[in-house]
């Protein structure tokens, strides 16, 4: 066994051996796989393995196609069968927000090129004469789809690493990681250590065990699942034709063609945790007692729509471990706070994700980065929030509802609150409808009086949409107060404090006391790592805001440039609460709760300054993501209600109200106002999405500098626009895909919010640059169907910024 390699591997199932082949295949010879067993331990060898292409995320569904074709090329590369039947996919939709999901899913397959499209009821049955398919009101067929051996999926991975240089070590548990001085590791096992750049934590079921070798408690917790298999079924043993799958997730079950029977799975709502505490070291292919009482209500469904099902006898049933994020994707990436650290666990549709995790994880370990943005599945989204208690009641929410529609803007209750702010009681009694948001309870709107704080889920425009822009036109009619502390907040203080941060950031530090700049974090490939508000206080001294839900995120960023002993680099934004004070009134608010001088003269658009406001000590930045007149402040959370409190009692005359986050969005977007995540994204250039005038390259080198300076003069490949949508019963909210009239694709929706205060329905989109031109009219997929819009060429709201420099 090697003892220096580049990269050790933790874990023989799917994804591991997935990790080490694109990490040989992309250079790296000298990588080794650990597996404690035998491959294929655990939970890969009984999965299902069911494929399938489309996820409401498109760049989930790229790399899903990627791992269904990487099957074939594995065949022909390594000789060892993947057992791959592409018997096609069904989908049914019983309800008319099933129907929503799947069109807008058959929208997005014509964005990038898949094969799925809608069939009608003949042309299925003839495809699956066994389905009933009465109450179907729509059915989506996806040729692709299928099914996959998994012992031969897993063994062709480890087979093409070899080929490639890599090596494989069964039967060799790790009993120790050890980090070295050098940001290196010591893996050790019984037949020896090796001395390693990188670990991959890719042990399935043991997750959380080799990641407490570190110290990491990672958020993740094993349930029972269970499927069966039927005897042979004479109506399919008389068939030519090997029948597709069918995917009914109203019916809360999956069912394929197994051998000459089928094979039905179910995600029961009574659900069984398993090894809570730790997983067994002596588990391996291991199964549990079945128990079909727990899926009896989900084999009723699927024998109503599948009646031969009713005759079948059983031939068996599996009943194994699967393990869980709290959202159900998986935890992936560079963990933060070590060095050389990798984490891929928690995936639940392995076989349909393998090739893409697998491919993504072997970009970001030797290039520093994938390609795609990776955010919603990177294990930074999570932090100690996320702890125990929170995680299973999240697991057994996601399981219960695994096939439950996620709608845009939806929030489940299950594992909350996990963190509460001083001000949430008072919030709760001005009738907010709250959300999560990094771990925080976070207003989303607020209920009047008489209406309950409770809220609909839907495509389609819900009950709370009036509340929302009601919120809108007080803001922008008088004053409005919005609760921003769930931006993240940095401290940066002593001397040096400037240089750092000019080695960090892509604009120019301000070195004037009070000025306040924005700047872009550039990635490693030169798209948008991160997007901060940056003032300066005093001598060596620093605020920072940036994206909350970012911070762990950002975190690696800021580790990549050592800053010196004499700077002190610190999160603020537990100790820290603000709010965002805004609208015509906001200046004749703010003034009587300070003696601060708040005229433009005295307190510009974009400064900042010390001040005592209502008796407490704060900082004010003259800025507002709303577009409008307003200015952020910040005061300690101990004092986050008093000051929540004396800003009510005191503009109560002038109507002030509280706001949501749901109201920021639409002002934002009224505004053309980008978002990190949506439009600012490592995918995304500088000057795809209007930040290149940010960027200061006469600096001395700082992050990204060199990626930027290479592609700045490449032509952009899109550019990002807003879009004024022609729709009355629903808006986008993100992803939809964009197309020209004749159905050429041209980009895709990044934000979309009906703008309350301008009376339009608005989208920001990335649209290729050929087409990114005012007056250009497109079809918007909303719900699936094509809905004219057209390029707007400035923000509806104040599109000389008049209103927010007054």
């Amino acid at each position: 066994m090697k003892t220096h390699t580049q990269a050790v591997v933790i874990g023989g199932g799917l994804i591991g051996c997935s990790i080490l082949y694109h990490l040989a295949k992309l250079g790296w010879k000298d990588v080794v796989l650990l597996e404690r067993d035998e491959l294929t331990s655990g939970s890969t060898w009984h999965a299902a393995a069911n494929i399938h292409g489309l996820h409401d995320h498109i760049n989930i569904s790229k790399m899903q196609y990627y791992t269904m074709r990487l099957y074939k090329e594995l065949e022909t590369e390594t000789g060892q069968g993947c057992g791959i039947f592409h018997t096609g996919s069904l989908y049914l939709a019983q309800t008319e927000e099933r129907e929503y999901q799947l069109r807008l899913q058959e929208a997005k397959a014509r964005y990038f090129g898949a094969n799925f499209y809608h069939v009608a009821r003949d042309e299925a049955e003839q495809l699956h004469p066994l389905v009933n398919f009465d109450g179907i009101r729509c059915i989506m067929y996806e040729p692709d789809g299928g099914s996959v051996d998994p012992s031969g999926v897993t063994h062709a991975y480890a087979a093409g690493a070899k080929l490639f240089g890599a090596d494989v070590h069964r039967f060799t548990p790790v009993t120790a990681t050890i980090a070295q001085p050098d940001g290196s590791w010591i893996v050790e096992t019984p037949k020896g250590d090796i001395h390693t750049q990188w670990i991959v934590n890719a042990a399935g079921l043991w997750g959380r065990e080799v990641a407490k070798m570190v110290g990491l408690e990672l958020p993740l917790q094993p349930t029972e699942h269970q499927y069966l298999v039927t005897d042979n079924i004479p109506e399919i043993e008389a068939m030519a034709q090997r029948l597709p799958s069918v995917a009914d997730r109203d019916g809360e079950y999956y069912l394929r063609q197994e051998a000459q029977g089928l094979l039905i799975g179910a995600y029961e709502r009574d659900v069984r945790l398993w090894a809570e505490e730790k997983t067994p070291g002596n588990f391996g292919h291991d199964l549990f007692d079945g128990d079909l009482d727990r899926i009896e209500e989900n084999l009723m469904r699927a024998i109503d729509r599948v009646p031969v099902v009713g005759k079948a006898g059983i031939k068996r049933i599996i009943n194994g471990p699967m393990i869980w994020s709290p959202d159900g994707s998986a935890l992936f990436g560079s963990v933060p706070e070590l060095s050389n650290y990798f984490c891929c666990n928690g995936i639940i549709p392995g076989f349909s994700q393998s090739g893409g995790l697998g491919l993504m994880a072997a970009q970001w370990i030797i290039d520093g980065e994938p390609e795609y943005d990776m955010f919603p599945w990177d294990i930074a989204r999570f932090d100690d929030w996320a702890d125990k208690k929170f995680t299973k009641e999240r697991v057994i929410d996601q399981y219960a509802h695994r096939f439950k529609i996620h709608f845009p803007y939806e929030e489940r209750e299950a594992g909350r609150p996990a963190m509460k702010r001083p001000a949430y009681d008072r919030q709760k009694g001005l009738g907010a409808v709250f959300g999560l948001n990094a771990g925080w309870e976070h207003p989303l709107w607020f209920a009047p009086e008489g209406i309950a704080a409770t809220e609909t889920y839907g495509f389609t425009r819900q009950d709370w949409f009036e509340h929302v822009g009601t919120e809108c036109r007080a803001l922008r009619n008088s004053v409005g107060v919005i609760d921003v502390s769930n931006f993240a907040k940095y401290e940066i203080l002593g001397a040096g404090a400037e240089d750092w941060l000019n080695s960090v950031i892509a604009n120019k530090v301000p070195s004037i006391v009070g000025r306040t700049c924005l700047t872009p974090m550039i990635g490693v490939r030169g798209g948008i790592a991160g997007d901060f508000t940056l003032t300066k206080l005093g001598a060596d001294h620093f605020f920072m805001i940036g994206s909350g839900m970012a911070e762990r995120y950002h975190q690696r960023f800021f580790n990549a440039v050592p800053h010196p002993d004499s700077v002190c680099f610190e999160s603020r934004t537990r100790a820290m609460c603000g709010f965002n004070i805004a609208g015509p009134k906001s200046r004749e608010l703010l003034s009587r709760l300070t003696q601060e001088d708040l005229s433009t003269a005295n307190f510009a658009f974009m400064r900042s300054k010390r001040l005592i406001i209502a008796g407490l000590e704060a900082t004010a930045l003259r800025v507002s993501f709303t577009g409008d007149l307003g200015w952020e402040i910040y005061v300690a959370t101990e004092n986050q209600d008093k000051l929540y409190e004396a800003i009510f009692s005191t503009g109560a005359d002038l109507g002030v109200r509280p706001i949501g986050s749901r109201a920021l969005m639409s002002l934002r977007l009224e505004k053309g106002y980008g978002s990190w995540s949506r439009e600012y994204s490592p995918e995304y250039w500088p000057h795809e999405v209007g930040l290149e005038h940010l960027i200061k390259l006469e600096k001395d080198d700082f992050l990204g500098k060199d990626a930027y300076v290479a592609l700045k003069d490449t032509a952009p490949r899109t550019r990002l626009v807003i879009i004024e949508v022609n729709v009355t019963n629903a808006d986008a909210s993100g992803s939809e895909p964009i197309f020209l009239s004749d159905g050429t694709p041209i980009g895709q929706v990044t934000s979309g919010s009906y703008g309350y205060t301008v009376e339009k329905s608005l989208a920001l989109a990335m649209i290729k640059t050929a087409h990114a031109t005012p007056g250009q009219e497109v079809d918007v997929a909303i719900l699936g169907q094509p809905h004219r819009g057209v390029i707007l060429a400035d923000p509806p709201f104040d599109p000389k910024g008049a209103i927010l420099r007054a």
